[in-house]
């Protein structure tokens, strides 16, 4: 049994119909209908509160519904593997150009063009949905707020609910979706500095977000007890090199490992299967 199949089943149970579900949930029908004719996979439980509002309905705990649409996700994995749609290019990649800062307009569509939604039209396009996702995440259960941005996009409550699942149940590394209902009204600008390589995001309200590389250095760990042990015993690290000694400190290993597991570490590292002639 999957999710769509358990709910329908209940709604026959219960002589209701999808409508009915789709008030509930404060959802279109048109989502519903997705659902149960599985066109759509059922959103992951950990990302949206639809389950809780579905459950009062269907009198089934939300704990179940959540297993079945987690279930369901698992069975299309497994089933697979899914080819990465093509990218859209329509609305939101013109609403994206929009929102960059004048001066850098002209660089940035002419960058655009030429490659096609390459590496740099990627980065930027992932960073600004990232950017809305952790401000949806942050109000996710803020009626007002989302029925602020409906307002803001001319839709109605309900396909601003349907938008913001979508949105929270995207893969931040898969394909990219259209989501210019939630970028148009909150983010203000963004400006790409190409010389230093880094990205700036202004939001509307007000707070700015700053992307960039950085030079990291490791601090000095200190040796752990399992280390410790490790060079006290002479029979274990018989012959260590200095090198040697300074490849095991720099791998970022378990503070429980033991004296035996350093001493597997250096057999490894001698090991000539493990090094070309």
């Amino acid at each position: 049994m999957d999710f769509a199949f358990v709910v329908r089943q209940r709604l026959e149970e219960l002589r209701l119909d999808q409508r009915d579900l789709a008030g509930a949930s404060e959802v279109t029908e048109s989502y519903i209908s997705q659902l149960l004719g599985r066109k759509k996979l059922p959103p992951l439980p950990n990302r949206t509160d639809i389950y809780d509002k579905m459950s009062g309905l269907l009198r089934i705990p939300r704990e179940e519904l959540a297993r079945l649409a987690a279930l369901q996700h698992h069975d299309a994995v497994d089933r697979t593997w899914k080819a990465t749609p093509e990218p859209r290019f329509g609305p939101m990649r013109e609403l994206i150009l929009a929102k960059c800062r004048t001066a850098r307009l002209g660089t940035m569509r002419a960058i655009f063009e030429k490659d096609a939604f390459g590496a740099l039209e990627q980065l930027i396009t992932r960073t600004l949905i990232e950017t809305i996702r952790d401000e949806a995440r942050a109000h996710a259960r803020d009626e007002s707020w989302l029925r602020s941005l409906a307002s803001k996009a001319v839709q109605s409550y309900r396909t601003m609910r349907v938008e913001l699942i979508d949105l929270l149940d995207s893969d931040p590394f898969g394909s990219i979706g259209d989501f210019t209902p939630f970028i148009d009204p909150l983010i203000q600008s963004w400006v790409f500095d190409l010389d230093h390589f880094t990205l700036t995001v202004g939001l509307t309200s007000g707070a700015t977000r700053r992307f960039e590389f950085r030079e990291e250095r490791r601090e000095k760990i200190s040796d752990n007890a399992g280390l410790r042990a490790f060079l006290r015993d002479t029979k274990l690290s018989a012959g260590i090199t200095p090198e040697e000694l300074s490849i095991i400190r720099s791998i970022r290993l378990p503070r429980r490992a033991t004296a035996i597991f350093y001493y597997r570490i250096l057999q490894n590292l001698r090991d000539p299967l493990n090094f070309k002639p």
